[in-house]
């Protein structure tokens, strides 16, 4: 007979997050109320990314004061999490005894992008503070550009060499008190260093002891070059699933490893530029920025919106005649415009979303083109006809019925061609599509649209 053992069982007590909003709201409260033990020890709770997130949906004030209660041994994470504008912020305040203490916790990557943006006399000062192996591993991750692989990669990493046995590799990773975060494989390296492969820690742990790494290795693992563009290393990442890849040197040396995290911050960090980018805004925009830097910046983007807005009116004002004489093109005008500009904004998004994936190339741009220009010219002559219709019904008159369905033909097409053409221009410019991209357009569909339906009916009805 089975005997049942009732024993008493303990279990830990379960962690319940608490939403961001929900956070805050209680932060806000404590600090209104003044009570700062509960503030406090909220902070020592929180992960140092909520921290960071706290500390950006506050005012300047209640910033300040937040970040004063930041436990010291915390600090140097949370900085890492800021957006660049709301951590400039905070680091005016801070003295060069609390960056420095800030700085020397940093990985280097994470230093270097803090270097970057700091004035030139403070990033050297902190440069010299630092210790010898620490300042010699910060000035290599800065030989490399900006949103490459070098800036991004991890230089903490762990290599085995392919001669060794599996024993061997679980007694040198034991003398480790800790393996780099997200360390799911190793690299393997030959006598002189180079890279040639990497072994994954589930065959490590399952292997037997006595195989040898070289036998059990990927010798076809994909690994990037430092001078790779941050953005291709993210769409390796997509297009492999992977979770880490090793960066090399020109010489096949490993320098580095990029790991999946990595890669979630760029494709944010991308995502929240292009949805900024299309209101004219800075990724680093702080939400709680003082009102005169915010309006300055914002104030370019309206005035640059003026003038196309002038471009489109100065069209109208050429046709005066036409308008005076006939109402029903001033009723019916913002009607081709409208369409054009919402016909072009699909293509538009379609072709920027296409060049963000790598997808657009010289070799199929015509074909591309050409499909845009004919779904253009499908939906041209469908609605063309509805708005003629419509058009006939409220106003009884053919002639201008004709006039708004060819106009709104003629918009729609132009729409595709520029919702195709002014991105890939921009591209190769330099210049961001997402940043301009929907202005310029908008400008030629407005100017078209107009054009096209007041100048035939200046030549058909006057």
């Amino acid at each position: 007979m089975n005997q049942i053992l009732n024993e008493e069982q303990t279990h830990p007590e379960m962690v319940v997050e608490t939403t961001s909003a929900e956070l805050l709201e209680q932060v806000v409260a404590d600090l209104e109320a003044g009570n700062q033990e509960a503030v406090s020890q909220k902070l020592e709770e929180a992960h140092p990314a909520e921290v960071a997130s706290l500390l950006e949906a506050l005012p300047p004030e209640q910033r300040s004061e937040l970040w004063e209660k930041v436990p010291t041994e915390q600090g140097a994470e949370v900085l890492t999490y800021l957006h660049e504008e709301a951590r400039a912020s905070i680091i005016d305040e801070m003295d060069e005894g609390e960056l420095i203490a800030a700085a020397g916790t940093m990985a280097p990557e994470d230093l270097a992008e803090l270097i970057d943006e700091l004035p030139q006399d403070r990033g050297n000062m902190l440069m010299e503070a630092l210790d010898r192996d620490h300042r010699g591993r910060l000035e290599a991750v800065l030989n490399y550009e900006e949103e490459s692989a070098g800036r991004l990669m991890s230089t903490d990493v762990i290599s085995v060499r392919a001669d060794v046995t599996i024993a061997v590799v679980l007694r040198w990773l034991r003398r480790h008190e800790r393996l780099p975060p997200h360390t799911d494989s190793l690299m393997v390296i030959d006598e002189s260093g180079l890279y040639l492969g990497k072994l994954d820690l589930g065959e490590v742990l399952t292997s037997p002891p006595e195989r040898l790494v070289g036998v059990m290795m990927q010798s076809d693992a994909v690994a990037v070059r430092a001078c790779m563009n941050e953005h291709e290393v993210a769409m390796l990442f997509e297009r492999r699933d992977l979770i880490s890849v090793a960066v090399l040197n020109q010489d096949g040396l490993p320098l580095g490893r990029i790991t999946i995290d990595d890669i979630v911050d760029v494709l944010r960090e991308e995502h929240d530029r292009a949805l900024l980018s299309s209101a004219g805004l800075s990724e680093e925009e702080d939400l709680f920025a003082p009102v005169l830097p915010s309006a300055r910046r914002r104030g370019l983007w309206l005035g640059i919106n003026l003038i196309t807005i002038f471009a489109a009116a100065w069209v109208i004002g050429r046709f005066e005649e036409a308008l005076d004489k006939i109402v029903a093109l001033a009723v019916l005008m913002p009607v081709v415009a409208s369409m054009g500009g919402i016909a072009g904004s699909q293509t538009l998004t379609l072709t920027i979303r296409g060049l963000a994936l790598d997808q657009i190339a010289a070799a199929n741009v015509r074909w591309l083109t050409s499909k845009e220009l004919l779904v253009g010219a499908v939906n041209g002559l469908v609605w063309a006809l509805a708005v003629a219709l419509i058009s006939y019904l409220w106003f009884r008159d053919p002639g201008i019925s004709a006039i708004i369905a060819g106009a709104m033909l003629l918009n729609l097409l132009a729409a595709a061609f520029a919702g195709v053409v002014i991105p890939l221009l921009l591209d190769r410019w330099g210049i961001d599509p997402a940043l301009s991209g929907a202005v310029i357009l908008t400008t030629v569909t407005d100017i078209i649209g107009f054009l096209s339906f007041l100048g035939l009916a200046s030549l058909f009805l006057l």
